[in-house]
């Protein structure tokens, strides 16, 4: 698994594995100012930014590679503290990882998470919401529902969940129902489309509420 890292000048016990959106290369953390937005904190924070290639995603293998390459490597070197901020796909890996492998994330920062596709929000939608959804069994390899489920059942008991998205983004009304479980102060919703701009404000924003008060 490729992936590029940006290390606090002093050593850190945190860590944030950043994952990038659908055809988004780790470098875009780089050129988007996401780093510069850490390091402009003088935050005690490691970063990690893996690459996604989106063949993987769709078969899962992605979760076990995240896991292998970044996350036991990282647990092996003592962080204390690991997070993870997903763009759109990324945000739905997070969540998937957090599923697969719980117990190892703080939190997660999910910026415009891709919340499945039309059949799967549509179905949570006619339901009244993600609180009175009812999957019953689901597919192992329908990782859209398991993240549905994953929040439904893990939302209030932990990693911290922090959810931004704009409210032109076309995944809008999907986050709308994330939302719908989570306390008010973890989510930010602004004007703005499912692209660079809105997702940096989103993380500006998100790196104050959590990381400058953690770290103050």
């Amino acid at each position: 698994m490729r992936y590029l890292t940006d290390k606090a000048p002093q050593p850190a016990n945190t860590l944030i594995v950043m994952l990038p959106g659908a055809n988004h290369q780790p470098e875009g953390f780089v050129e988007e100012g996401f780093v510069s937005a850490v390091r402009d904190r003088q935050l005690p924070v490691d970063l990690i930014m893996p690459e996604l290639p989106f063949s993987h995603i769709a078969d899962t293998t992605a979760v076990e590679a995240l896991h292998a390459h970044i996350m036991v490597p990282a647990l092996n070197a003592g962080y204390q503290r690991m997070w993870i901020a997903g763009i759109s796909i990324g945000g739905y890996m997070a969540m998937a990882y957090a599923n697969h492998y719980p117990g190892i994330l703080t939190g997660m920062s999910l910026l415009a998470p891709y919340p499945g596709n039309r059949m799967t929000t549509n179905e949570i939608a006619s339901a009244g919401g993600v609180q009175n959804w009812s999957p019953g069994v689901i597919a192992e390899d329908d990782t859209e529902r398991h993240n549905w489920q994953w929040l439904k059942e893990h939302h209030a008991i932990g990693p911290k969940i922090y959810l931004g998205y704009g409210v032109q983004d076309r995944f809008a009304e999907g986050h709308a129902m994330m939302a719908a479980l989570l306390p008010p102060s973890h989510v930010t919703a602004i004007p703005g489309d499912h692209v660079w701009p809105a997702w940096l404000s989103l993380w500006n924003r998100f790196l104050d509420t959590e990381f400058e008060l953690t770290h103050a």
